[in-house]
């Protein structure tokens, strides 16, 4: 059988590592251990991840009239931060240099993510910010895998996010645009650094040192941004759910899943994402979608649908 052939480092850290990635998820038996007992399996939690952190993003935009999206980003993070920080209590010391490295460019990561990505979605369409993202980590799914089929499931979300540059969503702003694009990059780049950090760090510790560390990166920005309004009652509150909902009940149920299936696999239920926007922007943003919209979107969890079904006929290498 024909191969494409990921150089060993990347292949390493991007699939066959990322099984060890968050060696728990909470601390205790709480949700971790309804995870395991419950019978969901790692599809479903990824699904769950994204309803949650789409419908999360919708309320975020209704934020950003209050505080902008870099204020957005800051309470976010800030809060996620705090809610993992106080549950997890994770421990500072008995670290390598290389263990603090990694979990700086992971909380680097996933401040750029967030940053850029709101950028995106103050710009364009929740649907269209979403649907330019996913080619991160559709291009790690490429990348890291062996199979040449799955270049056909990109080549067919490539047509789909095409459709969107020529007629879709009325024409993207194209500051939007690149900015979408940019978290895409930085959203394949959190899942490499999710793997090596939950590899070093016990449970979801590193998780929450690393959205320690997005939090300070984007706490500066938030309060030069919206001043004093970040602070008020209402907005903290909106802020706090806007945490829960696309920080850390996505972070820790992606990371449960990531435990249990390949990084590719991951990757391309992503693609997932787009679709849930959509309906999560047409929901609570009353963001309509056009035929050449629902076209370009339905292309793109086409290929997500074709390439988890390619995966799921590859056979699991035992450890």
């Amino acid at each position: 059988m024909n191969e494409v052939q990921a150089p060993a480092g990347v292949t390493a850290d991007a699939e066959a590592g990322v099984l060890a990635a968050s060696k728990g998820g909470l601390k205790g038996g709480g949700l971790r251990g309804r995870m395991r007992g419950g019978g969901l399996g790692p599809v479903a939690l990824v699904v769950a991840g994204g309803f949650s952190v789409q419908f999360g993003a919708s309320l975020a935009v209704l934020i950003m009239p209050r505080t902008g999206a870099a204020g957005v980003v800051a309470l976010r993070l800030a809060l996620a931060a705090l809610a993992m920080l106080v549950i997890c209590r994770p421990k500072v010391r008995g670290y390598t240099r290389a263990d603090w490295s990694t979990v700086l460019i992971f909380g680097v990561t996933m401040a750029g993510m967030n940053g850029l990505f709101y950028q995106a979605a103050e710009r364009i369409p929740l649907g269209a910010a979403v649907t330019l993202e996913v080619l991160g980590p559709l291009a790690l799914s490429v990348f890291a895998t062996r199979q040449w089929i799955n270049v056909v499931w990109a080549g067919l979300a490539l047509a789909g996010v095409a459709l969107l540059g020529v007629a879709g969503f009325g024409g993207l702003d194209l500051a939007g645009a690149a900015f979408a694009l940019g978290a895409g990059a930085c959203w394949a780049a959190y899942i490499v650094f999710s793997a090596r950090t939950g590899r070093r760090f016990p449970q979801a510790d590193g998780l929450a040192l690393a959205l320690g560390v997005a939090a300070v990166l984007s706490l500066p920005l938030g309060v030069v941004s919206a001043g004093a309004k970040l602070f008020d009652p209402m907005t903290l509150l909106l802020g706090a759910a806007v945490a829960l909902m696309s920080s850390v009940l996505p972070y820790t149920l992606e990371m449960i899943a990531l435990r249990r299936m390949p990084a590719s696999t991951f990757a391309v239920l992503m693609s997932l994402e787009p679709a849930i926007a959509a309906g999560a922007g047409f929901l609570v943003l009353h963001q309509a979608l056009s035929l050449v919209d629902a076209l370009a979107i339905a292309l793109v969890i086409g290929a997500s649908v074709g390439a988890v079904r390619s995966q799921s006929r590859r056979k699991v290498p035992s450890a």
